[in-house]
């Protein structure tokens, strides 16, 4: 489906999510672009938790340290 093509769907939410949600919006934004820009921060937050993750658990060496590792280094 084009991205500008609208599908007839709904989702059912409780009356206080369909609340924050109006508060959410701002005047004249629709509610795709509302879900879009929330889904974009989801996105963007998982990613980010995701870096972290490695960040905690990953064993990192330097770049060059790497560079050796491959082989890199001799090509200078």
């Amino acid at each position: 489906m084009p991205a500008n093509e609208v599908a007839n769907k709904r989702i059912p939410v409780t009356t206080e999510i369909w609340e924050s949600l109006s508060k959410l919006k701002r005047p004249g934004q629709t509610y795709t672009s509302l879900l879009e820009e929330m889904i974009a921060l989801k996105e963007e937050h998982d990613f980010l938790m995701h870096l972290e993750e490695i960040e905690k658990k990953g064993d990192f060496i330097s770049l060059k340290e790497a560079a050796h590792e491959l082989h890199l280094d001799d090509a200078e």
